[in-house]
């Protein structure tokens, strides 16, 4: 979100312009830490659909911040500035997008901002959790070991995402070719033998009827089926950008038979991740937990690990607030439970990312292999009873020529 702002510097001078912050407060903040006297922050009202389409399109592939992020690592070990590096990561930058925040970031960073502040400041690139774990290697000095983390954090990330979406394009792309070829028969095929049935007056089966109704309502009105549907994948779309619909579609992904089960792996893996970084960063498990919420991508586990934050505040243990959440299985309790027993909850917590990471991979490559059979044997039945709706009345009339 982006908010406008009055402040005064210490000298008195006025100052005027935009920053962009997740919040009125995130954005008080920034400013604070900016040594500024804040006057009036005001948002930036954009129209709905306008800032969902711009938040769309400008967007920056996990695979080009990895790119980035790994890039950035290699420059601070090799002792090259940190402005010198943001100046030569801005040359090899193809993103445009990218490209425009590394510039304004090394403004920001040559006007006296750290790099996490400057990062703060593009919060639709530059994640939460990105952001802390650079916060908190600058107070450790270990920026350089930091970045290379999140490389692999993001690379690792950008695999598994990948997967998933690997084993859900497939089908669908079988399931619109079956229908484009559907869609072919019924609006050239069936029309031109459609009088040889009704000049025999052959009773034809319901699935034909069905294919010829079908036919010459799409022939007749396909720009108006063209519309409608645009409309309606627009309206769609543009509801799942919103709150509510990611909420929904959240929910929804979670009761997907089979892919329920691999996006709670998935999400679990990047909690514990997220968390373990965090707190070998040395940040509170309550503050650990809130920020890797926001790493999952998923609203209801955000939520979730909200509520568990906020039990940890009030005196119990992480171990206890997951236990009573069916969300979370039992091991991922039990193994948290050992790591606060022996001090490492750290080790424990990579232990369960590896863990569901691996269960992840495994039922993604079965899901794959399996698949591609499945779907030869359902479009195989679809294509049979497509050919009998044509095949069965074109016997019928031969039958009937050869009686008479």
């Amino acid at each position: 979100m982006k908010f406008n702002y009055k402040a005064r510097t210490k000298e008195g001078e006025l100052q005027v312009g935009n920053v962009e912050a997740a919040s009125r407060e995130a954005a008080a903040n920034v400013l604070l830490q900016h040594d500024l006297f804040v006057l009036s922050i005001e948002y930036v009202k954009e129209s709905n659909v306008k800032s969902r389409i711009t938040q769309f399109f400008e967007r920056v592939k996990t695979a080009d911040l990895m790119v980035f992020t790994r890039q950035f690592a290699t420059l601070l070990a090799s002792q090259v500035p940190l402005n010198d590096s943001l100046a030569s990561l801005y040359k090899q930058t193809t993103n445009v997008i990218l490209k425009q925040a590394i510039y304004d970031v090394g403004n920001d960073v040559s006007s006296g901002f750290s790099l996490s502040q400057a990062l703060e400041r593009h919060g639709s690139i530059f994640s939460e959790f990105y952001v802390n774990m650079v916060r908190a290697a600058e107070v450790t000095g270990r920026l350089a070991e930091v970045l290379e983390f999140l490389a692999d954090y993001l690379e690792r990330q950008n695999t598994l995402i990948g997967k998933v979406k690997n084993a859900l394009y497939y089908p669908l792309f079988i399931i619109i070719l079956f229908f484009v070829v559907v869609i072919v028969m019924v609006t050239t095929v069936l029309p031109q033998i459609a009088p040889i049935f009704a000049e025999t007056k052959v009773d034809l089966p319901i699935f034909t009827k069905i294919l010829l109704g079908g036919g010459q309502f799409l022939a007749s009105w396909w720009w108006a089926i063209l519309i409608i549907l645009g409309v309606f994948i627009f309206m769609l779309v543009d509801y799942f950008m919103t709150a509510e619909g990611k909420t929904v579609l959240d929910e929804i992904s979670l009761r997907i038979p089979i892919f329920g089960t691999v996006f709670q792996k998935l999400y679990i893996a990047r909690f514990a991740e997220a968390a373990r970084v965090l707190i070998k960063g040395g940040l509170t498990i309550p503050q650990a937990i809130e920020i890797s919420s926001r790493t999952i991508g998923n609203v209801a586990y955000e939520d979730l690990l909200h509520r568990a934050a906020d039990e940890v505040r009030k005196g119990k243990l992480l171990s206890q607030a997951l236990a009573g959440m069916e969300e979370f299985p039992p091991l991922v309790s039990q193994l948290i439970a050992v790591g606060e027993a022996t001090g490492r909850i750290e080790l424990l917590l990579e232990k369960i990312n590896l863990f569901y990471s691996r269960q992840v991979e495994d039922t993604v490559d079965n899901l794959v292999n399996l698949i591609q059979p499945i779907l030869m044997i359902v479009i195989g039945v679809m294509i049979a009873i497509l050919f009998a709706a044509i095949l069965l009345p074109l016997y019928s009339v031969s039958q009937s020529f050869s009686g008479g």
